[in-house]
């Protein structure tokens, strides 16, 4: 086993992150020497909380140094894998924020693989205004975003993103020292909102809510204590779920009684908010992570632990050991409640409305129209609900149902859109822009349109004077969602509309879309689609072509989602056919991050402005070799490409489809293999005798 040594005590500022007299974050990145090393400095400034990754496949440990010059125990850098975003995770390794108290001093310790340390900083100190505590509608006290994040805007990027409901509750604890003060908790908090944001780039802190040893109760992502917000806390389960984390580390130490208390109250109340019953299990499907692969169906619980969906040890043995006893106080909360509330239908015909109450009560179903007067109507006793309307003659028009249980039940509501008569349209492009020049991108116009009750439909397509150019469809349609598509070859390039008319008797509804026909860029072309610009000489860069068919400013740009766009070109050319290359820097001399990207290449000019788009994936890192079984012999490989053998000196070549383990049916006493990935990449040799 390899083992490095790298100490390091110095502080290098982030790219924007907060810098206020009581939060400053600041990063560093740093090359592991080969073989047993020591670089000793000294730090400028001080931190409370830090979060170390790595890039390779080994493993990293770290200490702290506190201000009166104690170094700590060793610590893993990644304790508790798996808080991220949902998607891909990326070449780096990201750790896990340490709350560490003040300290100025750091060292790490490497195992195998590790190419690049980079550790992020954060100094993060009690606000100086007392923290409020809000209520929401029978909620434990909350301590909401503004009383610990201050200004928010340095701690959250973009918009927040939303479920369609919310199904389960996941615990986490999250990992660092156990014994804060008080007062330190909003601290901690707030730190680790900044490395989430600054360290590993997040949208935003990845837990919902934050829980402390004291019965704290902090608000976390943004977006709404109330609605589904989806966190970046358990990677291929964010969406439907809300992660609540206890501050500090319970593998073997319990959580703490008010603790308890306060994380059994908010989760009775978010639960409750949902209408799911904390002591139920159903089935979700994976988006993806290293322990379900995407698609997989998980048998889970309603309250689970953070370890029943990602191969990790969080939230604690100690803590994970009472989650069933945790699900039976939540339930026992705020007794009555309204479980699975479920509409079947729409108004235009027969809709069914289905719940579950925790005990029998007397329970009624109301549906009102948008003026509020009440449509429909049904009533029942018991601890299920189950009542149909007969809405076959509503008329179209939007809906609110409330299903209620008395007063001391929370009622479910919601909306619903239909009717059976009045005629209503709309319609949308895929693409306003279209290109016919027989490329294969963008050369159909593609409109969908949605109506209310049964129509003849027209489409045409006007110019900009408003004269009819072309007639797309004439058709008798069923009330719902329909498309059309159309090739417009025979329009020269200029500005259009596309009209969509759809007639029911004496009713006639329109709706329009904007159209360009532009020819100007066609044929782009990129090759590789996956490259690896790390000087071995295979797929050191990427080949762009494409053709004007006149002259046009034109920019090219590789866009990452949630990163800033990295230029490639920018310039005005003749028509004809262009090449040029990119080499993968995001500046010069600085390489950009591995990933997926989507290469853009936009047109301006007289015509108006086209753009069409490749998708390229940026890897550097090699794929990974390892034995899975010898009888028959077995290789596991880390990513597709292709499995290259030696077998007795005979060469033999299997194409690997997907990450897993290869089964190896030559036999021999003498084997080499040796793995490429799709970019060119290639592992260790690994010899088999």
């Amino acid at each position: 086993m390899k083992v490095a040594f790298a100490l390091f005590v110095a502080f290098v500022s982030a790219a924007a992150p907060a810098q206020a007299a009581d939060l400053r974050v600041a990063s560093r990145a740093v090359a592991v020497p080969a073989g047993s090393s020591v670089v000793a400095g000294e730090a400028p400034t001080r931190f409370t909380l830090v979060g170390v990754s790595w890039r390779g496949s080994g493993r990293v440990v770290f200490r702290t140094r506190s201000l009166a010059g104690r170094w700590s125990e060793w610590l893993r850098a990644q304790p508790e894998p798996g808080d991220a975003p949902d998607g891909p995770s990326g070449v780096w390794r990201e750790g896990n924020p340490w709350w560490t108290g003040p300290a100025n001093g750091i060292q790490y310790r490497t195992f195998g693989e590790v190419s690049r340390i980079r550790a992020t900083f954060v100094w993060s100190r009690t606000p100086a205004v007392p923290l409020r505590r809000l209520s929401y509608a029978d909620s434990p006290a909350i301590i909401p975003r503004r009383a610990w994040a201050g200004s928010d805007t340095a701690l959250r990027r973009g918009k927040p993103r939303y479920a369609a409901r919310l199904r389960f509750a996941i615990v986490h604890h999250t990992a660092g020292a156990g014994a804060y003060s008080l007062s330190e908790s909003p601290a901690i908090v707030r730190a680790v909102a900044a490395y989430h944001v600054h360290g590993n780039r997040w949208d935003d802190i990845g837990y919902n809510f934050l829980v402390d040893r004291f019965g704290q109760v902090f608000e976390g992502r943004y977006g709404g204590v109330d609605r589904n917000v989806i966190g970046a806390h358990a990677q291929g389960f964010n969406a439907g779920s809300v992660g609540v984390a206890l501050l500090g580390t319970y593998a073997s130490t319990p959580p703490s009684q008010l603790a308890r208390a306060a994380l059994a109250q908010l989760l009775a109340w978010r639960l409750d908010v949902a209408h799911v019953d904390p002591l139920s299990t159903f089935r979700e499907r994976s988006g993806g992570n290293p322990k379900y692969a995407p698609g997989t169906s998980v048998l889970l619980r309603t309250v689970a632990g953070h370890r029943d969906v990602y191969p990790t040890s969080c939230p604690g043995a100690r803590l994970y050991g009472e989650l069933p006893s945790l699900a039976q106080a939540v339930a026992s909360l705020g007794l009555p409640k309204l479980y699975e509330p479920e509409v079947r239908g729409a108004p235009g015909g027969l809709v069914r409305f289905t719940a579950r109450i925790s005990s029998s009560q007397r329970w009624t179903v109301t549906v009102v129209d948008e003026r509020g007067g009440v449509v429909a109507t049904g009533s029942g006793a018991g601890t299920g609900i189950d009542w149909t309307w007969d809405a076959r003659a509503a008329a179209f028009g939007r809906y609110v149902w409330t299903i209620a249980a008395g007063p001391t039940v929370r009622p479910a509501t919601g909306t619903f859109v239909g009717g059976a008569r009045g005629l209503t349209l709309t319609a949308t492009a895929k693409a306003t822009t279209v290109s016919p020049d027989g490329d294969g991108r963008a050369d159909r116009l593609v409109v969908s349109y949605s109506l209310g009750s049964p129509a003849v439909v027209t489409v045409t397509v006007h110019d900009a004077a408003g004269a009819i150019v072309a007639t797309v469809a004439v058709l008798a349609k069923p009330a719902g969602a329909h498309v059309v598509e159309w090739a417009p070859d025979a329009l020269p390039d200029g500005a259009y509309s596309v009209v969509v008319t759809a007639q029911a008797g004496a009713a006639v509804v329109t709706a329009s879309v904007p159209l360009a026909v532009n020819r100007t860029l066609g044929y782009l072309t990129v090759s590789p689609r996956a490259f690896s610009p790390n000087g071995d000489g295979r797929a050191d860069g990427l080949s762009i072509g494409y053709t004007l068919a006149q002259p046009a400013d034109v920019t090219v740009e590789a866009r990452r989602r949630g990163a800033a766009h990295l230029p490639v070109f920018a310039g005005s050319l003749p028509a004809g056919r262009h090449t040029l290359a990119w080499n993968g820097e995001a500046a010069p001399g600085v390489l950009a991050r591995d990933g997926a990207y989507s290469l853009v290449v936009r047109a301006v000019n007289v015509a108006g402005v086209v753009t069409h788009g490749a998708s390229v994936t940026l890897d550097t890192v090699a794929p990974r070799l390892k034995i899975a079984g010898r009888s028959p012999l077995r290789v596991r490989v880390s990513e597709p490409g292709v499995l290259r053998l030696t077998v007795n000196g005979r060469p033999v070549r299997i194409v690997v489809a997907r990450a897993g383990v290869v089964r190896v049916t030559r036999a021999g006493a003498s084997i080499t293999a040796v793995a490429e990935d799709r970019a060119g990449n290639r592992s260790a040799p690994l010899r088999l005798r």
